[in-house]
C-alpha cells in the first residue's frame, strides 16, 4: 500500500523493478541526443528571456531532475521553451524597469510563483481547467508569439540592439537602426539558418546514402543545431569574429547552479501574480499537449493532475536554482521519444549531461556568435507558425475564426500578456456563447421506423396537433430561455397544437433555474390548453426531477421512448377528435 502511494507521487518508481541493461542503453542514447540539442536551446532561450546564457543551463538541470522523478510522461523533456521565454521577457522587462528588483531575482520569483500555482492546481485536481482554453485560440496565440520571437531574433541576426515587445515597437526600431547592421553577423546567421533548413530537408537522406540506418540518420539530422554551434565557435575563434564587431555570447561561468531562496517581497509577489498565472497556464497547456500526443503513440497513460504537480515542482526547482520558468518542449520531447527513451530515467541522464557541460565545457561558449543562437531560435519557432488555422476555422466555425484572429491581432499589436488575456477571454466567451445557444431541433417520425429526425433535414411524418423538440445539450440557467422562446414562437398563431413533447435523449443535466422555467412553461401551456410531455429522459436527470415537485405538476406524461410518446399522444388526439 505504501509503495502504491509512493508510486502515485513518483511514477518513476513503477519502472525500477523492470529496469534492465537494454532500457538503460536506450535511455542513455536518448539522453545524449537530447543533451546535444538542449545546450544551444537553453542558451538561446535564456538570451531570449533577457537573461545571461548560463541561466538557460541552470534552468535545464534541476527541472529535468525534478520532472524525471515526478512526471507521468516517460518521454516529455522539460526546460526553457520559446513562448514561455518570450512571456518571461515581457514580464521581467516591466517589473525591473524601476530598478527596485534585479532581473535574476525577478526571474527566479516568477518561476517560483508559476510553480506554486501549478502545484496548488494539481493538488486540488484542477487539471481540467486547461480544457477551457480552446485549442484554436492557443494555436493562434502560439503563432503570433512565434512571429514576435522570430522578429525579435532578426535583430540579433543583423547584429543590432533593438528593443520592443510588439510589432508596433519592433518594426519601427528595426528600420531606424537598420543602417548599422553587421554584415558578418548577418552572414553567420543566414548561414546557420540555411544549414539548419537543409539539415531538416536532406541530412537524413544523405546520411542514409552513406550507409547509416534510417533511424540513426534521422536522429543525427536532429543534432544539426549542436553542429552549427561547433562550426561557428570554431570560425569565431579562428578568425576572431569579435574583432569584426560580431556579438558573442561571452564568458559563461562554469559550475552547477547554487541553491538559494530569492529575495521575496509582497509587492513583487503582487506584481508577478497575474503574469505567473498566465505563464503557468500556457506552459501547462503546451506541456500536457506534447505529453499526451507522445503517450498516445505508445499507448501509455498521462495523469493530468500529476503533470501539474510535476511541472509545478520543476518550476520551483528552477526558481531555487537561479533559473526561470520552464515547460515541456515540443522539439526536444519528440527527439527524446524518437531516440528511444523508454523511461523517465532519460530525463535524469540528460540533466546529468547538462550539468557536466555547465561544469567543464562552458569556456568554448565564449566564442559562440549570438547570431548562431538567433538563427537556431528563428528556425525552431517558425515551425510553430500555423496560419492554416485561420483558413480551417473560417471554413468550420466563424466564431472560432473570430476568436483566433482577434487573439493573433492582439498578441502582435499589444504583446504576449494582452494576447494571453485575450485568448483566455475569447475561449471563455466561446464557451459561454455556445452554452447559451444549444441546438434545438423540431423533429418528426421517419415513416417505417421508430426514429425521429430534424424536420429541416429529413422527410418525416408530423402531426398538426403535436410539436416535438429535441434539445441537444444541458438545460441550464444560461440557455433555458432559448428553449422557452422557441416553444412560444412556434405556438404563436397556431391553435391546432395540443401537445408538446420534449425529447430529452441528449439532455445530460437540468439545473434548478432551468427546472423553474420548465415549470413556468408547463403552467403557461396548460392555461392555453396545451399539454407538456417528456420522453427518453436519462436516469440521472430523472433522479433529479423525482426529487422535485415538477413531475407532480407536469400536465402531460414522461415516456420511455419518443415513439411511444408520439404514438400515445396521436391516439389520444384521434380519439378526442372522433368523439
Amino acid at each position: 500500500m505504501a509503495m502504491q502511494h509512493l508510486t502515485r507521487w513518483f511514477p518513476i518508481l513503477a519502472t525500477i523493478h523492470s529496469y534492465n541493461r537494454q532500457l538503460l542503453t536506450q535511455d542513455l542514447l536518448a539522453a545524449s541526443i537530447v543533451t546535444v540539442l538542449l545546450i544551444p536551446q537553453s542558451l538561446a532561450y535564456a538570451l531570449l528571456a533577457g537573461l545571461p546564457p548560463e541561466v538557460g543551463l541552470y534552468a535545464s538541470i534541476v527541472p529535468l531532475l525534478v520532472y524525471g522523478l515526478l512526471g507521468s510522461s516517460r518521454t516529455l523533456s522539460v526546460g526553457p521553451v520559446a513562448v514561455i521565454s518570450l512571456m518571461s521577457a515581457a514580464t521581467l522587462g516591466k517589473v525591473t524597469a524601476s530598478g527596485e528588483v534585479d532581473y535574476l531575482t525577478a526571474a527566479a520569483v516568477l518561476a517560483l510563483l508559476s510553480g506554486g500555482i501549478l502545484i496548488v492546481l494539481g493538488i486540488l485536481k484542477l487539471g481540467f481547467l486547461a480544457n477551457f482554453l480552446s485549442h484554436p485560440v492557443i494555436s493562434g496565440f502560439i503563432t503570433a508569439s512565434a512571429l514576435l520571437i522570430a522578429l525579435n531574433q532578426v535583430t540579433q541576426l543583423l547584429g543590432l540592439s533593438v528593443h520592443g515587445d510588439t510589432i508596433l515597437e519592433l518594426l519601427p526600431s528595426l528600420f531606424e537602426n537598420l543602417g548599422g547592421y553587421n554584415q558578418l553577423a548577418l552572414l553567420v546567421g543566414l548561414g546557420v539558418v540555411l544549414f539548419l533548413y537543409l539539415s531538416r530537408a536532406c541530412a537524413a537522406k544523405l546520411l542514409q546514402r552513406l550507409g547509416i540506418t534510417a533511424d540513426t540518420a534521422n536522429l543525427l539530422s536532429k543534432s544539426a543545431p549542436a553542429v552549427a554551434v561547433l562550426i561557428t565557435v570554431y570560425f569565431s575563434y579562428t578568425f576572431n569574429l569579435e574583432a569584426w564587431g560580431v556579438a558573442l555570447v561571452g564568458s559563461v561561468p562554469s559550475g552547477l547552479p547554487q541553491f538559494s531562496l530569492p529575495k521575496l517581497s509582497v509587492s513583487l509577489f503582487e506584481t508577478l501574480a497575474l503574469p505567473a498565472l498566465m505563464i503557468a497556464i500556457i506552459g501547462y497547456v503546451e506541456s500536457i499537449s506534447v505529453a499526451k500526443t507522445l503517450a498516445a503513440k505508445r499507448r501509455q497513460r498521462i495523469d493530468s493532475n500529476q503533470e501539474l504537480v510535476a511541472l509545478g515542482f520543476a518550476n520551483v526547482g528552477a526558481g531555487f536554482s537561479g533559473g526561470f520558468p520552464v515547460s515541456g518542449g515540443f522539439s526536444r520531447s519528440v527527439v527524446n521519444a524518437d531516440a528511444g527513451a523508454q523511461t523517465q530515467f532519460a530525463s535524469l541522464f540528460a540533466a546529468i549531461g547538462i550539468g557536466f557541460t555547465a561544469l567543464f565545457l562552458t569556456s568554448p561558449l565564449y566564442f559562440l556568435p549570438k547570431a548562431t543562437l538567433a538563427a537556431t531560435i528563428i528556425v525552431a519557432v517558425l515551425s510553430l507558425v500555423d496560419f492554416s488555422i485561420l483558413r480551417k476555422t473560417w471554413q468550420f466555425s466563424k466564431a472560432d475564426f473570430l476568436a483566433v484572429a482577434v487573439t493573433i491581432f492582439v498578441t502582435l499589436l499589444f504583446g504576449v500578456e494582452s494576447g494571453v488575456l485575450c485568448g483566455v477571454g475569447a475561449s471563455l466567451l466561446l464557451f459561454i456563447w455556445r452554452a447559451s445557444k444549444p441546438h434545438i431541433a423540431e423533429v418528426g417520425l421517419i415513416e417505417g421506423t421508430e426514429h425521429f429526425r430534424n424536420i429541416d433535414r429529413h422527410p418525416v411524418k408530423t402531426a398538426s396537433e403535436i410539436l416535438t423538440f429535441r434539445v441537444d445539450g444541458r438545460l441550464m440557467f444560461s440557455n433555458i430561455s432559448t428553449l422557452e422562446e422557441r416553444i412560444y414562437t412556434r405556438l404563436a398563431g397556431n391553435s391546432k397544437v395540443k401537445n408538446i413533447i420534449l425529447m430529452c435523449s441528449a439532455v445530460n443535466e437540468i439545473d434548478w433555474s432551468a427546472l423553474e422555467v420548465l415549470e413556468s412553461i408547463n403552467s403557461i401551456l396548460l392555461n392555453r390548453g396545451v399539454r407538456l410531455h417528456l420522453s427518453e429522459v436519462k436516469g440521472p436527470v430523472m433522479d433529479r426531477l423525482e426529487r422535485s415537485s415538477f413531475l407532480q405538476v407536469l400536465s402531460g406524461q414522461v415516456f420511455l421512448t419518443q415513439y411511444q410518446a408520439f404514438s400515445s399522444v396521436s391516439i389520444v388526439n384521434d380519439s378526442a377528435e372522433s368523439t
